[in-house]
């Protein structure tokens, strides 16, 4: 059987959804064996001969030779036999010529069905690897459709479709067809139905890989980015470290006239970001993670319980606390320290007013 058509289409397949070749003819000769049991009462000792470089694809039936026929599903006659081959005698088995079209409307139909099963699980491995190769990472996803109703974005990364909730969208951006964005594959799970990659652009770890993608100084390790604290689409801060005396850390984040940290922030849709330099000294952490508040004194109360007690300028409290506790709330969740925050007057007393100025997680 000399198949042109048939090599094409699989060459085409594999080009365009990167589903090889070999697992697809592995597809079409269980398909075919499948539609050969069905046809032939149960027979599927079929015998596949396949040269894609030369277009062929040849298929046949085994039957046994006998003097008599009782099952032409599994038989075929001496006298039949030796009009093709004279040497072959009653008990040898036979490689009959099969043409899939004989095959009749129900087998064709179950191979059919067993092709298109295996071009869907082609897929889903493809995906599957896709996302595994991009599991943790920085990704370009093109948006394909925006769901008028509940906001979801169907977005293609790769040859791979993933779909982008509204809660991992972030900042007043609304997204369209068309629109180029960067996500993070957070997580994979592959269920029944196939595998699903979790993508977020909420994530802290999409901060991180977007520093990494634009400032060389953290890809090449001068710079590390020691910890995120993240409220996605509102702020963000993000305690950094130089191993290079020679090289500021906060400088080479936020760049020539910040046009480094900007990039970020735009792709963020305006998210704020708070670049502060990491110390090992728990005080000076915790004072700088309360930025852009002024800090007069941070007292450690409890190294084990890592609860400690800051003093701001009166008149920095509400900064130090941030808007509904967001920059106070932050700052604990980038050093992991209780912190407890007091005005230098002392105004809110000493034991009374404690949850109302302690930002905790």
């Amino acid at each position: 059987m000399n198949n042109k058509e048939l090599f094409a289409s699989l060459q085409l397949l594999e080009k365009e959804k990167g589903i090889p070749m070999d697992y697809m003819l592995e597809q079409i000769e269980t398909a075919i064996r499948a539609a050969c049991k069905k046809a032939y009462d149960g027979n599927e000792n079929v015998v596949f001969k396949i040269n894609p470089e030369k277009n062929t694809f040849d298929v046949k039936l085994t039957k046994t030779v006998v003097e008599e026929v009782e099952d032409p599903s599994y038989e075929i006659s001496l006298e039949e036999v030796r009009k093709k081959r004279k040497k072959i005698e009653v008990g040898d088995e036979y490689d009959v010529p099969l043409d899939p079209k004989q095959l009749g409307r129900i087998a064709i139909s179950t191979a059919r069905n067993v092709i298109r099963q295996g071009i869907r699980t082609g897929e889903k491995g493809q995906m599957l690897q896709e996302f595994k190769n991009r599991l943790g990472e920085l990704s370009t996803a093109v948006v394909e459709r925006v769901d008028p109703v509940n906001g979801m974005a169907t977005i293609r990364i790769g040859k791979a479709v993933a779909t982008l909730p509204k809660s991992e969208q972030v900042g007043n951006r609304v997204l369209k067809d068309g629109d180029t964005i960067k996500v993070l594959v957070a997580d994979i799970k592959d269920n029944e139905r196939g595998p699903r990659a979790m993508i977020s652009r909420t994530n802290p770890e999409l901060v991180k890989r977007l520093f990494e993608a634009e400032v060389p100084e953290i890809y090449d390790g001068v710079v590390e980015i020691k910890s995120i604290a993240r409220e996605a689409g509102s702020r963000t801060k993000m305690a950094v470290f130089s191993n290079d005396e020679n090289v500021d850390a906060i400088g080479s984040c936020i760049g020539t006239r910040g046009d480094r940290v900007n990039e970020i922030v735009d792709e963020l849709g305006g998210e704020k970001i708070d670049t502060i330099e990491y110390s090992d000294e728990p005080e000076k952490y915790i004072a700088s993670a309360l930025s852009p508040a002024t800090v007069i004194n941070v007292e450690i109360l409890s190294e084990s319980e890592k609860r400690c007690k800051v003093t701001v300028p009166d008149g920095q409290l509400s900064l130090a606390i941030g808007n509904k506790g967001q920059n106070a709330r932050l700052a604990v969740r980038l050093t992991g320290w209780n912190i407890d925050i007091r005005p230098e007057s002392g105004f809110y007393g000493e034991d009374e007013d404690d949850n109302e100025t302690e930002a905790e997680e």
